[in-house]
């Protein structure tokens, strides 16, 4: 009769195993969020750095072609300014174009991002 009751009885090995798999399992799914966010922020910097270097190519382009007033690498500057980009370089091309490349001001982990954008007038 001994022997049935050690039977039924668990093993002392697997005592506290299911905390140590649950605690695993939590760890996978924190870095998983967590890669995940800092992924969609980096889509999202350089989504904005897009933006921010079409705009300013735009400004500048009008500028160029004198439909606003200034010199266009300094409006195209200004624009990107407000939305928190720098103009890493601005040059004008043929045919009344503007080249304008920005960056973003990053996230340490992520670094900078940046967008590239040429404007003119329509063909």
């Amino acid at each position: 009769m001994a022997e049935a009751g050690q039977q039924g009885a668990p093993d002392g090995r697997e005592r506290g195993s299911g905390t140590v798999l649950a605690a695993v399992l939590a760890l996978v799914v924190m870095t998983a969020m967590a890669v995940m966010l800092l992924l969609a922020q980096s889509a999202v910097l350089a989504s904005r750095a897009a933006a921010a270097a079409d705009l300013a190519a735009l400004a500048g382009a009008d500028a160029l072609r004198g439909i606003t007033v200034g010199e266009p690498c300094t409006v195209a500057a200004e624009v990107a300014g407000r939305h928190a980009a720098t103009v890493l370089s601005c040059s004008e091309g043929a045919g009344q174009t503007i080249e304008v490349r920005t960056e973003l001001g990053g996230h340490p982990l992520l670094g900078a991002a940046t967008g590239r954008a040429r404007a003119g007038p329509p063909p």
